[in-house]
Order: structure tokens, then C-alpha cells, then sequence
């Protein structure tokens, strides 16, 4: 009898630790608690199973990826085996004895649901800001800049050090009784604390080992315990690395402070320093009985952090609900060979309709930056739901727009920071590609190809300001381009897109182009000749987003954009060689910009309705922006056909677009008075003035173009006639005939590749 129920205490246990992994992968994106131990480990110390923190948080993720599919992988493949050994012996103690007939019947269902613990606590908001300046105190600081409004997890130090925006909190003193205090304002269960050393390009700083204690008033405190002994916890090894520790036992109390104890010492250089984040749970006041926890949104959406089945299930679900205004598509592969899929929302989805414009959100660039992914989840679901519940706004949005949504142009690392979750990604994991690649400097570089023809071409007349192709460099079989920029630029090519967003995180600001500085200058004012009306595209969605319009806001890490109304030129920021915003503006008709969302560029998923709702109303007035300026449609007057690829000139703007397939074309301006011009090979210029009202609707400008008479003009031979007259149209067809014939050259070499045998490597495939 005792060996029988040693053998179902066993398994039960067994079983219970692989459901506490998948409770935990399922409900939080935080490891579980020690269980026995108060002190965490690092990222490379072993655990008791002598494997490293790595090898075990990899076998928990493939337990829930496994669960997903079958249910608890361990108890899956155990109760295979070992169940059936337990059920024999329970048959035959049952033959013996009624009493073992319970007792094991008891165990049996114990083993068969296994105890579900309750999630960790998310986050008191360092990191994010919640966690307000005044909330933070420390025993001394080193200089302003070092202060404890400092210490927060993932800050960003300026470019010199000692300035007022450095990047931890660093003690004057070096001894153990410095500390960093936080105050949760009201009765807090603590489970945890995330360490970080400095960041800092020239100073190395981090604490080894540190106490914690807690306090209800600030004048008596208790310790974290290890049992009977002060708990001691395992900080950081590098400056960047976030490490977790969780307590053996949750402390109540509305004060928390992290208490160094040992830190690296280079002889006299060895400061002490940190950047923290705290975990801890907020308790009701018991002053207040009549206290309840404010609903910040009514929108039922989906509140949580997608991986890539979970974001495809989504969409799915999406388009089921909505089929009439929906469409799911892919647009490529990333290098793992996961679809980019898109979303589309629209009165007549599959189709470009004449004279309606196409928008486009993309986010996931970099896949830590995980919130603008949920940020258009959420708005594929507030769509669909506002349009079948009538809101005219949404309504009017969807039939007259044609609206795309990428949510993860990178999701091969996505899950890379998802396995770590939103405290321990980092800063910088996951940032590029699968291949290392950062894409947003991965398009190709059309401010050089254009400030180089203009140093060299006295004739500014000849001169093209607009559909600049490809270098023909960035085509070539030995180029450097990931997959997914090659799929978002035939995207780009196939699709005539008016105006876009790509949402990134990490700070809190709009930037539009130019990105990229004219002389390689770290940061220069580089504007476009549309600056103004970029102006204004960056200000429509900052001033509508209730964490950028708020006046009293601080700086999320070292540079305050308060002083800008939160927009400013990319190229004034920081200098970005390659981004999607200068290629989409160059090489077709989109304006774009970025969206920086958030301070933290990992939001738990305790956050995410408060970010929902900061960005909700910005989404929709951006996407509503694309109304704005002059449409029409530039037809054959004979025969009433559109005429694809004519050119429209705005007077006094050295930026040109062209018309698309069936002759339609948009032209984002601010309001007031623009001499329009419309050229095209085989016609006659036409010009006229369109006025640029501020209602929300465009200017409709329709142009007639004759055709000019077939003639041949002496001494100009027939191969002269495919070319037209304008020079700068001239220019664009002699540039696109050189790039044809690379291409095809390319790909008649990608062929015989492709003929040779297995061992021999092809050369990339794909459009450029």
C-alpha cells in the first residue's frame, strides 16, 4: 500500500510541475517562482537539474508550444506509460482491499487535473512611466543625471556622459547601505524584481548581489527571507541583460527597496548602479469600501501579446466575422519561411476602385517593438466590429478607403523576444532580422542616388525628383536585402499606396522624412519639399494621442520632444541611411512616416488596453488624412480611357507623382491654391488650378489630355520615338530600360543556377 501511493504521489507531482510551466508560459510572460529558493539565478547560472536558465526556459516554451497542440506535454507522454503501470496496481490493491480503492481513486484524479497557480504579478510601470519621478528615492546619487528617476529598466543614456539624461541610478557612496526605493502609493503584494546595470558607452557598472526590504511607513523595515536568513539575490553579469528574481514568499507593503551588497569594482571606477523594474500586484485601500478599479476601455478586443499562430488565429477569426469588408493576403516569406500576411479592410476587398485611396499601417520592423503588432490587431477587431454596429465614422472610413494592415513585417524574431516576455526581452534583442539585419536601414539608399545627380547635373530641368529606381547594386545577386524587404518593396510596386505609418517603440514621437542626412552628418534638418505637409501628417497623429498631447509628460529616455510637439524631421533625430519612409516617398507615391508608440518597447499585457486606448483615436484620424489634397482621374479625351503613368506637377513643389493603372491619382497638400501640371508621353501638357479645402475631402481635379499627331520628324530615327520629349520622363525611361536589362541579365544567371546540381548554392530569388 505505501509503495502504491509513493508511485501516485510521484507522478502527481511530475505532472504538476510541467502544468505550473504552461500555466505560467499561458498566463504570463514571467517565469514561475522559485519554490525553494529565494535567491534568483542569472541567465547563465544552472539550475537544480544542472541545465542553464537558457536550455530550461527553452524546453518550458516547447511545453507550451507542445500543449497547444496535445494537451500537457510531460503528463501526455508519462501518462502513456506510467499510467497504465498505476492502473494494473490499482485493479489488483482494489481486489484486496476496499480501503486502497479510495485512496487511489483519489490520486487518479488528482493526477488528471493538476493545480493551476496563479499568474505572476505584472509590472508596477518603471519602465513605462506609470511609476511616477517622485515616487522614486535613493540614499545618495552621484549627480542629477544620476538620480533615482534614473533607475528604471531599458533607460537610454544620452551620447555624453555626465549629461542630465544618464543612464541608471548610481550611488556617491560605495557601500552596502546604498539603496533605491519605491514607493507603490497604496498596499502592494511584491513578487519580484528585474536588475539591469548601466547603460553607458563609457562606463561599465553593475551590481552583483543585493537585498531587498520593505516598509508601510518608511521607518521600519523588514527583509526579504530566505527562510531564517536574509534573502541575498543574484544580480547582473553584463550591463544589459535584465535578470528576474522572484521572492519565495509575496511581502505586502507600499515601500520596496533594492539594497547593493556587492557591484564590479575596477579599482577606484566601480560605481554602483542599476536600473530596476518591480513586479507586484496593488491591493485594494480598506479605507475605501466603495473603491473600484476604473474601466479604461468598452471596446472588447483582444488585450494580449500574440505570437504568430496566435496573430494568424486572430486575423482568421476577423475575417469570419466580417467577410464582406475583409481580406487576409500574404505578401511573402521572411527567411524562416513564415507568411507576411495582411490585412485588408474594405467595401469591395480584393480590388482597387477608381478613385479611392489606398493607406497602409506596418509594424513589427523590429520585432521587439511588439506593441504596434497589437496595436493594428486590435484595430482589425475595432473595425470590423464598429462597422457592423453602424458607426457612420468607421463606415465612411472603410467604403471610402482602402485600408492594409501588416502587423509583423519581421516575425521570424518576434518569438525570439516573445520566449523571454516583456521584463526580460531587453532592449536590443530581437531588434533585427533572422539574418541581422536591421530593415529599417535594408531599403535602398535613393537620397544618394538623387543628391549626387544634382551635384552633377547643372541642368536642373533634367533633373528627376520623383520615382527614382532601384540601383541596379541593390538587385544584384551578392546584395545584401532580407527577404522581407524585398517582399514589402514589390508590395509597394504593386499596389499604388497613398499614404502610410510604420509604428515602432521605444520612444514617444512622430519623425517623417527625411531620414537620412544629406552630407552623413549624425543629425542634420533634411527636409523634403513636402516638409509642411509632413508637418502636418506627424502633428494629426501627435496631437490626437493622449500620451503625446499631454503637456506634463517626461522624456521617455534622453532627448525631450516636448519642445517639437512630439514630431520631428527623422533625419534631425538621428541619421537612418536606407528607411522605408525615404524609399516610399522616392521610389512611389506614398507618403510616409514613423510612429515611435511607447517608452517601453515590450508593454506587459497588462498595459495594453491603456496603450489601446492612448492610440485608438490617432490610428483612425491618420488613417482619415489620406482624404486630404486633390484627386482626379487623367483620361484620353478621344476615347475616354485612363492614362497610367502621366505626371503631375504641383507649381512651386519639386516633388512629382504619376497616375496609376486606370488613370486615377491623389496629391496629398495642405489647404490653399496649387497650378497644377499633367504631362504624358504622346500628349499635349494640360494645366489647371485646384483649390485645397479644410474639410476633410479631397479637391476632385479631373484632366483631359490630346494626343499629339503622329509625325516623323526629320533626322530623329525611329527608335527616338519610344522616347518622350520631357527630360526628366526621358531620363526615367533610360534608367528603366538599363535596370530591365540587368534584371534580366540577373535572372538568366539565376536560371543556371538553378540547372546545376544540389551542391551548388543559387543566387537569391525574388523582386527587388
Amino acid at each position: 500500500m505505501a509503495g502504491l501511493l509513493c508511485a501516485a504521489l510521484l507522478l502527481l507531482s511530475s505532472c504538476g510541475r510541467t502544468q505550473t510551466f504552461s500555466a505560467l508560459a499561458a498566463n504570463s510572460s514571467l517565469p514561475p517562482a522559485g519554490e525553494s529558493e529565494a535567491t534568483a539565478a542569472p541567465a547563465s547560472s544552472t539550475t537544480e537539474t544542472g541545465k542553464t536558465a537558457e536550455e530550461t526556459q527553452g524546453e518550458e516554451e516547447l511545453l507550451r508550444k507542445q500543449e497547444e497542440q496535445e494537451g500537457p506535454p510531460e503528463f501526455a507522454r508519462r501518462s502513456t506509460r506510467s499510467l497504465k503501470v498505476t492502473q494494473k496496481l490499482l485493479t489488483a490493491q482494489k481486489k484486496r482491499k476496499g480501503a486502497a480503492k479510495k485512496v487511489s481513486a483519489k490520486a487518479e484524479a488528482r493526477i488528471k487535473q493538476p493545480s493551476r497557480p496563479p499568474p505572476q504579478c505584472p509590472p508596477l510601470g518603471l519602465e513605462s512611466l506609470r511609476v511616477k519621478d517622485a515616487q522614486l528615492r535613493a540614499s545618495s546619487f552621484k549627480r542629477r543625471g544620476l538620480g533615482p528617476h534614473r533607475g528604471r529598466l531599458n533607460i537610454q543614456s544620452g551620447v555624453e556622459d555626465g549629461d542630465i539624461y544618464d543612464g541608471a541610478w548610481c550611488a556617491r557612496h560605495r557601500d552596502k547601505n546604498q539603496w533605491l526605493e519605491v514607493d507603490a502609493r497604496r498596499l502592494t503584494r511584491f513578487t519580484g524584481v528585474v536588475l539591469q546595470g548601466r547603460n553607458s558607452i563609457w562606463s561599465w557598472d553593475v551590481v552583483h548581489s543585493y537585498k531587498v526590504q520593505f516598509s508601510n511607513d518608511t521607518l521600519v523595515w523588514r527583509p526579504s527571507m530566505n527562510g531564517s536568513q536574509e534573502a541575498v539575490y543574484e544580480g547582473n553579469q553584463d550591463a544589459e541583460t535584465p535578470v528576474l528574481a522572484l521572492f519565495n514568499t509575496s511581502t505586502v507593503a507600499r515601500y520596496i527597496r533594492i539594497n547593493p551588497q556587492t557591484w564590479y569594482q575596477n579599482g577606484s571606477d566601480g560605481d554602483i548602479c542599476l536600473r530596476a523594474e518591480v513586479l507586484g500586484c496593488a491591493l485594494p485601500d480598506p479605507k475605501d469600501v466603495w473603491q473600484t478599479e476604473p474601466t479604461l476601455m468598452d471596446d472588447q478586443l483582444d488585450f494580449r501579446h500574440h505570437n504568430y499562430k496566435e496573430m494568424r488565429k486572430l486575423m482568421k477569426s476577423v475575417n469570419e466575422e466580417c467577410p464582406d469588408i475583409t481580406r487576409i493576403y500574404s505578401i511573402g516569406k521572411s527567411h524562416g519561411g513564415l507568411k507576411l500576411y495582411v490585412m485588408e479592410i474594405s467595401d469591395n476587398p480584393g480590388k482597387h476602385e477608381l478613385g479611392e485611396p489606398e493607406f497602409r499601417y506596418v509594424a513589427g520592423m523590429h520585432r521587439n517593438e511588439v506593441l504596434g503588432r497589437e496595436l493594428l490587431l486590435n484595430l482589425m477587431q475595432y473595425l470590423c466590429r464598429e462597422f457592423k454596429r453602424g458607426d457612420q465614422r468607421v463606415v465612411r472610413l472603410v467604403q471610402e478607403t482602402r485600408i492594409h494592415l501588416l502587423p509583423s513585417m519581421n516575425p521570424d524574431g518576434y518569438e525570439t523576444a516573445f520566449k523571454k516576455g516583456s521584463e526580460l526581452a531587453g532592449w536590443a534583442l530581437g531588434r533585427y532580422s533572422y539574418e541581422g539585419i536591421d530593415m529599417n536601414h535594408n531599403f535602398a539608399d535613393l537620397n544618394s542616388v538623387m543628391w549626387t545627380a544634382m551635384e552633377l547635373e547643372t541642368d536642373r530641368s533634367k533633373l528627376i525628383n520623383h520615382y527614382f529606381p532601384i540601383p541596379e547594386q541593390y538587385t544584384s545577386e551578392d546584395a545584401f536585402v532580407a527577404s522581407e524587404t524585398r517582399a514589402v518593396i514589390s508590395w509597394m510596386q504593386d499596389i499604388p499606396f497613398v499614404l502610410g505609418a510604420n509604428l515602432h517603440g521605444g520612444e514617444v514621437v512622430v519623425t517623417y522624412p527625411f531620414d537620412m542626412t544629406r552630407d552623413w552628418a549624425p543629425r542634420e534638418h533634411t527636409p523634403t519639399p513636402d516638409d509642411s505637409f509632413f508637418r502636418w501628417l506627424a502633428a494629426a497623429y501627435a496631437s490626437t494621442n493622449q500620451v503625446m498631447s499631454d503637456p506634463d509628460r517626461r522624456p521617455c529616455h534622453n532627448k525631450d520632444f516636448l519642445r517639437n510637439n512630439n514630431i520631428i524631421n527623422g533625419a534631425a533625430w538621428h541619421n537612418v541611411p536606407g528607411s522605408m519612409n525615404d524609399f516610399s516617398y522616392l521610389h512611389t507615391n506614398c507618403f510616409e512616416i514613423t510612429v515611435e508608440l511607447s517608452c517601453d518597447k515590450f508593454p506587459h499585457a497588462s498595459e495594453l488596453p491603456l496603450e489601446w486606448r492612448n492610440n485608438r483615436e490617432s490610428l483612425l484620424v491618420f488613417m482619415e488624412q489620406v482624404h486630404r489634397g486633390i484627386k482626379g482621374v487623367i483620361r484620353d479625351r478621344e476615347s475616354g480611357e485612363g492614362i497610367a503613368g502621366a505626371v503631375i506637377k504641383v507649381e512651386e513643389i519639386d516633388h512629382h507623382i504619376r497616375s496609376v493603372a486606370d488613370g486615377d491619382f491623389w496629391r496629398l497638400l495642405n489647404p490653399g491654391e496649387y497650378q497644377l501640371t499633367v504631362t504624358a508621353e504622346g500628349y499635349m501638357p494640360s494645366s489647371r488650378t485646384c483649390w485645397v479645402r479644410y474639410d476633410q475631402h479631397p479637391t476632385v481635379c479631373d484632366f483631359h489630355l490630346t494626343r499629339i499627331p503622329k509625325r516623323r520628324l526629320k533626322g530623329v530615327p525611329p527608335k527616338g520615338r519610344g522616347l518622350p520629349k520631357d527630360p526628366q520622363l526621358r531620363l526615367r525611361q533610360l534608367r528603366l530600360r538599363k535596370l530591365r536589362s540587368s534584371t534580366k541579365n540577373i535572372n538568366q544567371r539565376r536560371a543556371a543556377a538553378a540547372a546545376r546540381p544540389r551542391g551548388v548554392r543559387r543566387g537569391e530569388g525574388g523582386r527587388a
